[in-house]
């Protein structure tokens, strides 16, 4: 799905995908099968992920708050972010959001669970933040909603429709 909508934005195949909080990198095999050639690039805040899948996976060490200090190459197709803004304190989330801005040049898939949500699992460290806040949070970074948890940023923003740009 992500990589659909990116591509029917960006009128080309994706070349790149940021994946922040990767984990052991699922998004990684994900990208492989459909675009082989694209480069992937995975960011997570486990010593051991980095160091049992770093080399082989081109994942890097760091947190969402600090992605502004990983100086990436270039802008990103895709920049994915699961299971992990609800983890973030709000300083962070700010400055990681705007991190996500400044090398997004395609779609961001942002999976944000609000206190609108019905959920179930690991609630500790949760940082509890209304669809209001969220939106108001990428707003604020300079993204715009294209729906199913998708966001553009300038690069894409004239491809979007102003019920889009509307928000809610």
């Amino acid at each position: 799905m992500v990589v659909g909508i990116s591509e029917a934005l960006l009128q080309r195949p994706v070349r790149s995908l940021l994946d922040v909080g990767c984990g052991e990198a699922p998004w990684r095999a994900a990208l492989r099968a459909l675009r082989p050639r694209a480069r992937y690039t995975g960011v997570d805040s486990s010593d051991y992920v980095v160091r049992r899948f770093g080399t082989a996976r081109n994942i890097r060490l760091g947190t969402f708050g600090a992605l502004g200090a990983l100086n990436f190459r270039g802008k990103f197709d895709v920049v994915v972010c699961c299971d992990v803004l609800q983890y973030v304190p709000s300083v962070e989330l700010r400055t990681g959001l705007e991190a996500i801005s400044a090398v997004l040049g395609g779609v961001a898939f942002l999976e944000a669970y609000t206190t609108a949500d019905e959920i179930e699992g690991d609630r500790r460290a949760w940082h509890e933040r209304s669809p209001a806040q969220y939106r108001r949070a990428f707003a604020a970074a300079g993204l715009t909603s294209v729906g199913m948890q998708c966001w553009v940023g300038d690069a894409l923003k004239p491809m979007t429709t102003a019920l889009e740009r509307a928000g809610r």
